[in-house]
């Protein structure tokens, strides 16, 4: 991650955590359960998983889905959460996989793991470690967690081939990547993806599905699928755009339909077991 971009990045999410810790919350406005605050991170968690954790976790959320309830998780199971936030997915994710399992959250703003640590706390969910760290250099051992999981933090990196690599690092063999991300169907024009930036900054670093797919693949991951779980019109934009000098129809060619949040699945293959004489050499 180039310094400029970290450093926005850093910035947007310190805010976030005050507004929560000052009684609001990350999104500047309804709750990310049940409010409209914008069409990518509103009503991502139902009641159910709502009560299950401290509020101050629901509303810090920043995400763009629901990767806890998407991906399997089982008991006795390592997961890292990749720019962790309030914690929410960490949470959750501890809660499946039980005592005997155990929950990482990593993230590179004091703010939010200060927050995180005391929804933590309030949660009384002893099997959960935070870490300040960035996702392009994972403090963790090789092969040391079963399931990477992230929540609309992998796009906001300027390096997105070195964090794909270092998720593979981490992950056990047969271990499993689990992602809710924004990405794109098709190219979307430079100018386009600016005026788009106003309404939410997840859409600017954007991969194409496809692109998704080959840089997964690059860093070694097999049985890559990406699944569609929002796709956004331009009506999820107009109130966003308004105001901006911005000819929403004009843009709507571009943009309708252009842009969805998506479970991107992927899986380390497992290592191949010795079949000669010389394979193991």
């Amino acid at each position: 991650m180039t310094q400029d971009i970290k450093d926005v990045v850093r910035e947007k999410y310190c805010q976030a955590a005050l507004r929560v810790t000052t009684g609001g919350s990350a999104c500047c406005g309804s709750s990310p359960a049940t409010g409209s605050c914008d069409p990518i991170t509103s009503n991502l968690y139902d009641a159910s998983q709502a009560g299950e954790i401290p509020e101050g976790a629901l509303l810090a959320s920043l995400g763009c889905g629901n990767p806890t309830a998407l991906a399997k998780l089982n008991p006795g199971e390592v997961v890292l959460d990749l720019g962790s936030g309030g914690g929410i997915d960490v949470l959750l994710s501890a809660k499946r996989v039980g005592p005997t399992g155990k929950a990482y959250g990593l993230d590179m703003t004091d703010d939010m793991l200060a927050l995180a640590n005391e929804n933590k706390r309030r949660s009384g969910i002893q099997n959960v470690e935070f870490l300040k760290g960035e996702i392009e250099n994972i403090p963790l051992p090789d092969a040391s967690v079963d399931v990477v999981i992230s929540n609309c933090v992998i796009n906001l990196s300027a390096d997105k081939e070195r964090v794909l690599r270092e998720a593979f690092r981490v992950l056990r063999p047969g271990g499993r990547f689990a992602v809710s991300d924004v990405v794109t169907r098709g190219e979307i024009l430079p100018e386009i993806r600016k005026n788009v930036l106003l309404w939410v900054g997840c859409v600017a670093g954007a991969m194409e599905e496809n692109e998704y797919r080959t840089k997964l693949a690059a860093a070694g991951f097999e049985q890559i699928e990406v699944e569609p779980t929002r796709i956004y019109r331009i009506e999820d934009a107009r109130e966003f755009l308004c105001g901006q000098n911005i000819d929403v129809d004009a843009i709507a060619p571009e943009v309708d339909g252009r842009f969805m949040s998506a479970f991107i699945r992927a899986v380390k293959p497992q290592q191949q077991s010795c079949c000669g004489p010389t394979c193991c050499h």
